[in-house]
């Protein structure tokens, strides 16, 4: 499972807002609605986030293992 905890995180240490990112930084609304329901995105929207956050991958995505929800 995807999980962009690390983003949200990120966002606040910095001070930046999704406003901010739709606004600022050009990521599109449905682009932040994907990310706070933990769906998937592409490589070029991973790349513009870290771009506009000044940080690598990790620092807005993460893989949780799907075991916990088997069961």
């Amino acid at each position: 499972m995807i999980s962009y905890e690390p983003l949200w995180e990120t966002m606040r240490r910095k001070g930046i807002t999704t406003y901010a990112l739709i606004n600022r930084y050009g990521i599109p609304a449905s682009t932040v609605h994907t990310l706070k329901h933990n769906n998937n995105i592409t490589m070029y929207t991973l790349e513009k986030l870290c771009n506009a956050l000044e940080c690598s991958a990790d620092s807005v995505v993460k893989f949780v293992s799907d075991d916990k929800e088997r069961t």
